[in-house]
C-alpha cells in the first residue's frame, strides 16, 4: 500500500505505507486512509519533522561513536535515513505553507 500526499502548491508525493505511517505519527496525525494537514497546522508539522530528523541523526551519530569505541564497524550500505524520507514532505509542507494551501493524504 502507498500514501499519496497532495497539495495545490506542489505535485504529489508518494510514500510506501510504513514510511507514510511513521511520518504521519511524527506530525501527530493518525495514519488513516485519508486525512488533512490544515494550513494552521503546517508550521508545527514542519517543526516536528525537523526535530525528529535532528534527534534521529544525533542518536545515529552516538551509536556510531559507541560502535567505533568498541571497535565495531557500522555499515552504511542500504540505509535510507529519516532525513531522506522526511525532506520531500518537509518541502511539500513548506510550499503549501507559502501558498496557504492544505495538504491532504490518502491511501493509494
Amino acid at each position: 500500500m502507498l500514501y499519496k500526499f497532495k497539495s495545490k502548491a506542489t505535485g504529489d508525493l508518494i510514500m510506501l505505507e510504513p514510511h507514510g505511517r511513521q511520518i504521519l505519527g511524527l506530525i501527530g496525525k493518525t495514519a488513516e486512509p485519508k486525512g488533512i494537514v490544515e494550513v494552521a497546522e503546517l508550521p508545527a508539522a514542519i517543526d516536528a519533522l525537523q526535530a525528529a530528523v535532528a534527534l534521529h541523526e544525533a542518536r545515529h551519530a552516538q551509536a556510531q561513536q559507541e560502535a567505533q569505541e568498541r571497535g565495531d564497524t557500522v555499515s552504511q550500505e542500504d540505509i535510507v535515513s529519516l532525513r531522506q524520507r522526511a525532506v520531500p514532505l518537509i518541502q511539500l509542507l513548506e510550499a503549501a505553507s507559502r501558498e496557504n494551501a492544505d495538504v491532504t493524504w490518502r491511501e493509494a
